[in-house]
């Protein structure tokens, strides 16, 4: 494992970091996490090196810290620095902040967590956190010793971005979505440095954009195979871009599987910051471009829209949807005949009543209710 200097804060970061936000289920019910799996996965990863797991309050409906709480056990803890995160939109006052916090303490078993961050800011979360005077609470509750150091996760344009950085000195790092195809989205690449220039570690999440960056569509893996190292898998080249870039102290994978485990600690054992040829960043620019051309909704299956109050399962009616149109072939009968046939009626995108609840939610800034119809329309056209 390689590792890399985590700001001014003299941790030394594992250029692979653990996200607990896709682990391994026994069911359909995100809760339902498959424990035994879950926490060999974990230890497996401190064992292989890696010394940042990351979790947030609302993950796997709550039960993400749980299992990381069990899983840092046995003298595991003593190994790694948890980061986890405040659910920014259930604050209401000031008080609310230490609450949730105790909250998620005891869910982790612990008496203090490593790396805070005030959850998913964007134009709606972030006057909450602003004008509920969230920042001094965390302030208060690291000079207790519950927290040690401040940061935020962030979804939103660049231009909010810069006024969240430059709002508050004290912010310690940043969490940004980050991956080749996104480089003008959200942060982006400016956002990526201008963090740095102010001296704030960059942490990624989304490296994989929810998985779209492991099993491409052909024509993305054409280019992959035209290039110097044909050889390469698809995400070791989506890693090692970001693992190029000297900005980045760690890169999150939401690993669910123990093989996703086992080919990311290679991939990381690989890595190094400007080790890319001109010829490896030109194949990743084209990769990016074919990207580009492909019709999809930009949806990462976070899953922060959810629970949706009329019972539509907003990310799953975009995977089915993005799935046809990018994957085409057996993907787009494949599909609709689950539309049609086996998903429930009441989770259908039909379904959808325009209440808007899921705006102020979606990372992606997805328009979430005008594309229902769409989805719902080419979803469940006849199967003959």
């Amino acid at each position: 494992m390689h590792y890399r200097p985590f700001g001014t804060t003299g941790f030394d970061v594992s250029a692979l970091g653990f996200g607990t936000m896709r682990l391994p289920l026994t069911g359909d019910n995100p809760a339902d996490i498959d424990r035994r799996q879950a926490i060999r996965m974990i230890r497996h990863a401190i064992d292989n090196g890696v010394n940042y797991v990351d979790s947030a309050y609302a993950y796997h409906n709550g039960e993400s810290e749980v299992v990381l709480g069990e899983a840092l056990r046995d003298g595991y803890r003593d190994r790694v620095k948890i980061a986890t995160k405040l659910p920014t939109w259930l604050v209401e006052k000031d008080e609310d902040v230490e609450k949730l916090l105790d909250t998620q303490l005891k869910r982790l078993q612990q008496d203090h967590i490593d790396f805070y961050l005030v959850h998913n800011l964007n134009s709606a979360l972030w006057p909450i956190a602003r004008d509920c005077d969230v920042l001094p609470a965390l302030e208060r509750a690291r000079d207790k010793g519950k927290i040690g150091h401040i940061g935020f996760s962030f979804h939103d344009s660049f231009d909010l971005f810069q006024e969240i950085v430059d709002a508050y000195p004290g912010w310690e790092f940043v969490q940004i979505q980050y991956n080749y195809v996104n480089e003008t989205v959200q942060a982006g690449t400016r956002g990526l440095e201008y963090a740095a220039s102010k001296g704030l570690p960059i942490v990624v999440m989304e490296p994989l954009l929810g998985g779209g960056l492991v099993n491409p569509p052909e024509s993305i893996r054409e280019v992959f195979a035209d290039s110097p190292y044909p050889e390469r898998a698809p995400v070791e080249w989506a890693l090692q871009w970001l693992w190029n870039r000297p900005e980045i102290a760690t890169v999150l994978s939401g690993m669910g599987a123990m093989s996703q485990v086992e080919e990311n600690l290679a991939c990381a054992s690989r890595s190094g910051i400007g080790t890319l040829s001109e010829d490896e960043l030109e194949t990743i620019s084209d990769a990016a471009y074919a990207f580009r051309q492909l019709n999809s909704i930009p949806c990462t299956r976070c899953g922060y829209c959810m629970p949706c109050p009329n019972g539509v399962d907003i990310p799953r009616n975009f995977e089915m949807y993005n799935n046809m149109h990018i994957f085409k072939g057996n993907q787009d009968f494949l599909n609709r005949t689950i539309y049609i046939n086996f998903m429930a009626k009441e989770a259908r995108a039909d379904k959808c009543t325009v209440c808007n609840e899921c705006l102020p939610k979606c990372p992606q800034s997805i328009k979430i209710p005008e594309l229902m119809p769409r989805v719902h329309e080419d979803l469940s056209r006849p199967l003959g």
